[in-house]
């Protein structure tokens, strides 16, 4: 193997990374390939968001790899456990080897007289260093490492105490009888609020929306049965079933009869607060359930929060900040220690890379996504990004399971080159059909998808389960060609002749 050309080049180690790893290994044996990651260790999302109580809103029998089954008891496991069972994956099949840290992609263009991805990265010294591949797989994830979404706002140098923002955690903060605000609604805010409610003096979510938010137990009880009962393998690969199917069962009731689904869910709310509590005010959304993701409250635990009185919750908007706290619209004003804006995150695409055709620069929003996983006219580029409505991994194991395919299928026909051909009638279509605001912020600059498949993504784990994995191949868009032919150098004499 080249110390510098692969059959593939692997981008990021994270969940995603190291599950395309494996699949690459197993489904298309005797390919080289490298995993270029940014940072200096195994993990991605999980390695590096580290505030208090980090956890997966999935429950790990679906957010799980299909070909490592999850044992890590709880079903809604935390980021430290998360991140061992992506490092463990990694070192028991070998894949940490394949590992180049430090290495941040700058740049990836498409050389098309060679059939050449060259990868420009740093090098984990300082320097920079050129890569080639036959294919690219982006697992880089959807969002910002170096900085999360924050607002601008009114007076943010006045406060006097301490300003953390989840994505960038400081461990030394403590928290231990302080007051804290938490800006924010999202899964983040839900899973802050009981993590520091023990030890804080007080902590008050402050939103300027309601969301979803349904308790679950932490444990699958019929998951551990199985597991008892049968071998694991078997009991893990029916608790996935198991779960794949509820969820998609939640989702299609969720946007057929989406006002069933709201008053069952804030029903549910009222049963966990009882009386006193202010449902319609601070837990009644004006959207539809599913048009953002759920937040999940692991055994109700954000309700107990708020009815022990440690917590509570806000709902109004920011006027400013003030030296001692915050100052809302509405003329009242919260008294906070800490402030944790959990505002969301930036999306990016590829990592902020540079995508180029023969040095053309690819700009991602003039493109379409094929098949949610490939980008139309692009040659030999897969794109690892999982499911609004369902737990990540589930779309990257297919995508991961589709590109092995792929290579095995120009294997045998003694092809190089499989891009997607963009049809000349197709109709724009944002990519994600999400009302949240990092999705909306960020829509503008992503890839679109079209208005019929293959080109539209239809969030259905099943649908793309029949199409990615078992679906033609050479399906009238998706075309197989030789690289071209070197052009040979004339001898003097033959250029004479």
């Amino acid at each position: 193997m080249s110390a510098t050309d692969f059959d593939v080049l692997i981008v990021g180690a994270g969940l995603s990374g190291i599950g395309a790893a494996y699949h690459l290994q197993t489904r298309s044996p005797g390919r080289s390939y490298a995993i270029l990651e940014s940072r200096d260790s195994i993990g991605g999302t999980w390695d590096l968001f580290r505030y208090p109580g980090i956890r997966s809103d999935s429950d790990m029998y679906t957010f799980g790899y299909a070909f490592r089954p999850w044992t890590g008891g709880k079903a809604f496991a935390d980021g430290p456990s998360i991140r061992q069972y992506v490092r463990d994956t990694a070192s028991e099949n070998g894949i940490d080897r394949h590992i180049r840290f430090g290495h941040k992609v700058l740049a990836a263009n498409w050389d098309s007289a060679s059939a050449r991805w060259q990868v420009r990265s740093t090098d984990g010294q300082g320097g920079e260093t050129v890569l080639t591949a036959r294919f690219v797989m982006l697992c880089s994830g959807y969002y910002r490492y170096d900085q999360g979404y924050l607002p601008e706002f009114a007076g943010y140098e006045d406060f006097k105490g301490a300003i953390v923002h989840p994505q960038h955690w400081d461990n030394a903060l403590d928290y231990a009888g302080k007051k804290v605000v938490i800006i924010g609604s999202g899964a983040t805010a839900v899973t802050l609020v009981p993590a520091m409610a023990d030890s804080a003096a007080h902590v008050t979510m402050l939103q300027r929306s309601p969301t979803y938010i349904a308790a679950r137990p932490s444990r699958d009880v019929i998951a551990e049965t199985l597991r008892k009962a049968l071998p694991a393998k078997l009991a893990y690969l029916l608790s996935r079933i198991k779960n794949i199917g509820l969820a998609i069962y939640v989702y299609q009731l969720s946007k057929r009869w989406p006002d069933f689904v709201k008053k069952a869910v804030i029903k549910a709310v009222r049963d966990e607060l009882g009386e006193g509590f202010d449902v319609e005010t601070h837990f009644t959304p004006r959207y539809n359930p599913w048009d953002q993701r759920f937040c999940l409250a692991p055994d109700g635990d954000f309700f107990q929060a708020l009815k022990s009185g440690k917590a509570d919750i806000v709902t109004d908007h920011v006027e400013r900040f003030t030296e001692t706290g915050i100052q809302l619209k509405s003329g009242e004003h919260i008294e906070a220690d800490i402030i944790v804006p959990a505002t969301g995150l930036e999306m990016q695409l590829a990592g902020a890379a540079q995508i180029s055709r023969d040095g053309v620069v690819v700009d991602p929003a003039d493109l379409y996504t094929y098949r949610g996983m490939m980008l139309g006219d692009v040659p030999n580029l897969a794109l690892a990004f999982g499911y609004t409505n369902a737990s990540w991994t589930l779309k990257v194991d297919l995508t991961c399971e589709r590109v092995c395919r792929m290579l095995n299928h120009m294997e045998k026909t003694g092809t190089d080159i499989a891009v997607p051909n963009v049809p000349a009638d197709i109709t724009p279509e944002p990519l994600l059909d999400f009302s949240s605001g990092y999705v909306q912020r960020a829509i503008a600059h992503l890839p679109k998808q079209g208005d019929r498949a293959p080109w539209k993504t239809y969030q259905n784990y099943l649908q793309d389960m029949l199409t990615i994995r078992f679906g033609k191949l050479e399906d009238g868009y998706m075309t197989f060609s030789k690289a071209p032919e070197p052009v040979r150098q004339l001898s003097a004499r033959e250029a004479a002749e």
